[in-house]
């Protein structure tokens, strides 16, 4: 609980230092923070196949969808986690927020995952239930690195 509210500090610190064109109110960046730490527990659970802790993130109702052959696939949570077996974290890989929107009890974050080889680009919808936020829902893409992404020329 102290980690996590240290974490919590840090995070308000540096979105309220950061400048931007438009201003920000305290109440939004209270609850970006709180966004990203479900976020973190997301990336953090994908990247050592942590079934606890994307399961942790992701609502009871939560689906998840991409494109593959032109065709929609819909996976509930349940098989969406059967995906993940537990592992040593990734090496060469990490995931950012790249953008979150919020009104009121929902927002969207677009987020990115990055491998050795691949580029994940996943849009989260979220809400806030029960002081919690939760990712409700997930649309993803990804695609191969190019050389030069992977430091290769």
């Amino acid at each position: 609980m102290k980690k996590q509210f240290i974490y919590f500090v840090a995070i308000l610190a540096i979105l309220s230092s950061c400048s931007t064109t438009q201003k920000v109110p305290p109440e939004i960046q209270v609850e970006k923070a709180l966004i990203n730490q479900t976020i973190d527990m997301y990336f953090e659970g994908w990247m050592t196949g942590d079934t606890t802790l994307l399961g942790k993130a992701m609502h009871a109702t939560c689906q998840l969808k991409n494109v593959k052959d032109e065709k929609v696939l819909v996976f509930d949570r349940a098989k969406y986690l059967s995906f993940f077996k537990p592992r040593p974290r990734r090496e060469n890989a990490g995931g950012r927020v790249l953008e979150i929107d919020v009104t009121s009890n929902i927002a969207t974050a677009k987020c990115e995952i990055q491998t050795a080889d691949r580029l994940y680009i996943d849009y989260f919808n979220m809400m806030k239930l029960d002081g919690r936020w939760y990712i409700v829902d997930k649309i993803a893409t990804n695609r191969a690195k190019t050389e030069k992404e992977m430091g290769k020329n």
